[in-house]
């Protein structure tokens, strides 16, 4: 089993920063992808951003420039920072680990999200 706590969700003013964090805890298999998805209010949960085990990053076209997407192998943690917000990034961001075992089948988990409120 996988384990993801996520943190670093609060109210922030926009164009304000904010850093998530999601450490990740238990059977956590060398191919793997890490990521972030958002659930703004009303809407499903869309993809923000993901970065392999080697860190080759990848984030949504609408966050490019402004997010950025890192990792630390040795705490198997996954960060998210966040620049220059604006209203519509405001929501509940989940952490995503996605993983592979050694017969190829996927495995996904999910944290229980953090909460961005975005104020004017």
């Amino acid at each position: 089993q996988v384990q993801l706590v996520e943190s670093g969700g609060g109210l922030v003013h926009a164009v304000g920063s904010l850093r998530l964090s999601c450490a990740v805890s238990g059977t956590i298999f060398s191919i793997n992808t890490m990521g972030w998805y958002l659930q703004a209010p009303g809407n499903q949960r869309e993809w923000v951003a993901t970065v392999t085990g080697g860190g080759v990053a990848n984030s949504a076209d609408s966050v490019k420039g402004r997010f950025t997407i890192s990792r630390d192998n040795t705490k198997n943690t996954v960060y998210l920072q966040i620049n220059n917000l604006k209203l519509e990034d405001a929501g509940v961001y989940y952490c995503n680990v996605r993983q592979v075992d050694t017969s190829w089948r996927e495995y996904d988990y999910w944290g229980q999200g953090t909460q961005v409120t975005v104020s004017s």
